[in-house]
């Protein structure tokens, strides 16, 4: 009978997920505050520990962020990733997704990725390259960044729950970042071998026969080297539309080329056309700069628990360091205030970004399906979770799978992290293996429900990066895969040394 009550609890928790991920936005935590509901009031079970620390931390976190954002800081960011973006075009499929995942650590957010689908795409088009690889392979590791911020939603969550066993911020940092690193670079080496040239490329070049798009510029020349070989003209495969796309190409290659007396080079066309650069509002540098130093003094007192305050524990004089959580919060509301009052930003402007509702909608997450959780947990520790555990323990990878799926199917890191993680901890899997497999949450790609994967399907007029009929089979597919696999094979690995 136990068992079969648990059985239709888990049903109740799942299916409050699903109706949650259905209605998006803050439908995922009231449904999971319904679904709590219906443990407590329906079934009996006691209350889970409600996710105080982690709800104030994203609270705290993104108050900051909007702050920096209505400052003009984000645009300030943006504005470097670009530049470095833009700077190394002919290792753009390395680069950029380096770019990618090291802005949304700094930030905490995926949100920053947004600004720079756009600038990914304009750099492999005019440089004649397959835009598909950059940007499938940077919407990727731009969720690796999630695992590895000090001051993202998902770390929130999982540090109130392993800081508690002895694993803190720090520690978790050394797993994550190199960890991330390396999925980084293997990923765009795998990545940059992924599909045709542009130029040979069918689907793209049909939509240059179409006059959906233009031939790039740099290949001009070759595309009609490429038609007279394969009949002229006006036959063969490109025929005379393709022709005329790549000749109008050439004239505009050619009327906006000043710098070179000789007909100019691909380079100095790239140079010609480059999009005009947004202006950064004044004070969003120095905003920026104090949103990082907020960041650097985090990890900096998580390096150093000797050097936060002490708090006594208890009557007997005994003394310990403030938990990080409290940390993040105090340092998080001082940098937003700092932010306002430095660059005279209104508190109402700072409520108005967009940044403030992706994380309110981040925190009602994560407070509905948390609680949840841990209600359910906590109902049914020896009937289900101590059995799930003991598998676990023997096959550990399982961690890695369940994390990956279940991220796939809620699209929630941070509501993922507190519904997985518990049952690993119960079943006392060592904090650096949980860590190790913690970025399984790479998973979130799997389904394209995601907007970073439908911007750059959308902003990709060659059509390289694509969906397809399957909904787990697209751009976004073997980037993912192979991120999973060498984050978690390389943080297995760092988590070894003592």
């Amino acid at each position: 009978m136990e068992i079969f009550l648990a059985i239709v609890q888990a049903c109740v928790v799942l299916g409050a997920i699903v109706l949650g991920v259905r209605m998006g936005g803050i439908g995922l935590g009231l449904w999971g505050v319904v679904g709590t509901g219906v443990l407590v009031f329906g079934f009996g079970l006691a209350p889970g520990d409600l996710p105080i620390d982690a709800f104030f931390i994203i609270i705290a976190v993104i108050t900051a962020s909007a702050a920096m954002q209505a400052a003009g800081g984000i645009d300030y960011l943006v504005g470097i990733a670009s530049k470095i973006i833009r700077a190394n075009p002919k290792r753009l499929t390395y680069v950029a997704p380096l770019v990618a995942f090291a802005f949304t650590a700094l930030s905490g957010t995926s949100n920053i990725f947004f600004a720079l689908i756009p600038v990914i795409y304009e750099t492999a088009y005019r440089n004649g390259q397959r835009p598909e690889r950059s940007l499938a392979a940077s919407t990727v590791t731009s969720g690796l960044g999630i695992t590895a911020s000090p001051v993202s939603a998902a770390m929130a969550a999982y540090l109130v729950l392993v800081e508690p066993q002895g694993f803190p911020l720090p520690r978790i940092l050394m797993i994550t970042v190199p960890a991330a690193i390396v999925a980084c670079i293997v990923t765009s080496f795998v990545q940059q071998r992924i599909g045709k040239e542009l130029i040979d490329d069918p689907k793209f070049l049909k939509r240059v026969e179409a006059g959906e798009v233009e031939m790039p510029p740099v290949l001009a020349a070759k595309y009609r080297a490429k038609l007279a070989a394969e009949g002229g003209a006006g036959g063969g495969v490109g025929g005379s539309s393709s022709a005329d796309a790549a000749g109008s190409a050439t004239a505009t290659d050619a009327g906006n080329d000043t710098s070179s007396g000789s007909g100019g080079s691909p380079a100095s066309t790239v140079e010609a056309t480059a999009p005009h650069e947004q202006p950064v509002p004044k004070g969003g540098r120095s905003s920026a700069w104090v949103f990082i130093a907020a960041i650097i003094v985090i990890v900096a007192l998580g390096l150093f628990p000797s050097i936060r305050p002490q708090v006594p524990t208890g009557d007997d004089g005994e003394t310990e360091a403030i938990s990080m959580s409290i940390v993040i919060e105090i340092l998080m509301f001082t940098a937003a205030l700092v932010i306002m009052i430095m660059r005279k930003v209104k508190p109402a402007k700072v409520l108005d970004q967009s940044l403030m509702a992706s994380g309110f909608i981040a925190a009602i997450a994560l407070f509905g399906i948390a609680w949840m959780a841990d209600t359910f947990i906590g109902g049914n520790q020896e009937t289900i979770i101590d059995p799930l555990g003991d598998l676990i323990t023997h096959a550990p990878l399982l961690l890695a799978v369940a994390l990956f799926i279940v991220c796939g199917l809620t699209t929630s890191q941070s509501a993922t992290t507190n519904m997985i993680v518990p049952i690993a901890i119960a079943a006392a899997v060592a904090p650096g293996v949980i860590t190790a497999m913690w970025p399984s949450l790479i998973g979130v790609w799997l389904f394209p429900a995601n907007g970073s994967q439908i911007a750059a399907v959308e902003t990709d007029r060659t059509g390289t990066t694509k969906l397809s009929p399957v909904p787990i089979w697209h751009s976004f597919t073997i980037p993912m895969l192979v991120s999973w696999v060498a984050v978690v094979g390389v943080g297995l690995l760092i988590q070894l040394i003592p």
